[in-house]
């Protein structure tokens, strides 16, 4: 079998269709020598004439007629199996997408996608993870998650992908009845005011903590929580103030009449929110199509969060 062409299996089933070289190079889109070389090859490694000439033309031989069906067989497998587009379509998929997110990212992405779901791909079904950077690397590599989407400043080596949807800013929350709420924050009031400080396993919060240290702003956590969906709660029951992403505060103000937000009182950083992938899944189409929904929704054009 291995001295076997297998190149030489369309111009065998070329031949036995037309019963003619030139026809058959027609059909196959090559050169006439081009097919008399090829059935010169097929004849010495089957030891048969294979096709002979006769009043009507080319005849295959009994050992042609024995090898045809199969030789179509093994080209309608490969035309399916390898030469065949993938297809996908959301409107019929019950397909799980899964996406690493972490808390906030949930609140920042999660409800426009499943209005988005419900319309495009009402029978598939999504799924968050919230994971430690390290296995989100190995989630996408193996496929267990389609796509990381919020901010993962690991995810940049040569196996991953990413594109910036937009940016994120931090802003201060406390209770609306605090002794300083509607006022203008000052560094003073900041750094003298008890902290309830986020220590998620999401990495936004390091842009603030890190940006902190190098201007050597020291302020007392009071509380160290790794979740941000109590702070509604502590906040609005005592004088803490926490600083979060924007997103975040904005969606804990509209639903929460009991806390209110402040500007702070100094330039902290901004960051991208950003979707990765593995550049194993780039180029397929279910994958692609997850990535150009949360593109379409996910951008500074469509970002509904206040400026």
């Amino acid at each position: 079998m291995a001295e076997l062409d297998l190149n030489l299996i369309p111009y065998l089933v070329a031949l036995e269709d037309m019963r003619n070289v030139s026809r058959a190079a027609e059909r196959l889109g090559v050169s006439q020598p081009r097919v008399s070389t090829a059935l010169g090859r097929l004849r010495e490694y089957f030891n048969d004439p294979l096709f002979v000439r006769t009043s009507r033309g080319m005849e295959p031989t009994p050992r042609a007629l024995a090898l045809i069906p199969a030789a179509r067989e093994a080209l309608a497998r490969i035309e399916k199996g390898m030469l065949e587009s993938q297809d996908f379509d959301p409107a019929t998929t019950t397909q799980t997408f899964s996406l690493a997110l972490s808390d906030v990212g949930e609140i920042v992405f999660l409800p426009r996608l499943l209005q988005l779901f419900a319309e495009r791909a009402p029978h598939a079904n999504l799924r968050s993870v919230s994971l430690p950077p390290a296995h989100v690397e190995r989630g996408l590599e193996s496929g267990d998650i389609d796509l990381a989407v919020g901010y993962f400043p690991d995810l940049s080596g040569n196996n991953f992908f990413q594109q910036r949807l937009f940016t994120h800013r931090f802003i201060c929350l406390m209770r609306s009845d605090h002794p300083l709420a509607g006022a203008q924050l000052t560094l003073e009031q900041f750094i003298a005011l008890g902290h309830a400080v986020v220590r998620a396993e999401g990495r936004s919060q390091e842009v603030l903590e890190q940006y902190l240290e190098k201007k050597r702003i020291r302020r007392r956590a009071v509380l160290e929580t790794p979740h941000f969906m109590s702070l509604p709660f502590i906040l609005a029951r005592t004088d803490l103030i926490a600083t979060v992403p924007h997103a975040i505060g904005f969606a804990y103000v509209s639903e929460h009449a009991s806390i209110t937000l402040v500007e702070p009182p100094l330039p902290l950083p901004r960051f991208d929110l950003r979707q990765h992938w593995h550049r194993k899944f780039h180029n397929d189409p279910r994958a692609s199509w997850l990535r150009s929904v949360v593109a379409e929704l996910f951008n500074d054009a469509k970002d509904e969060w206040p400026k």
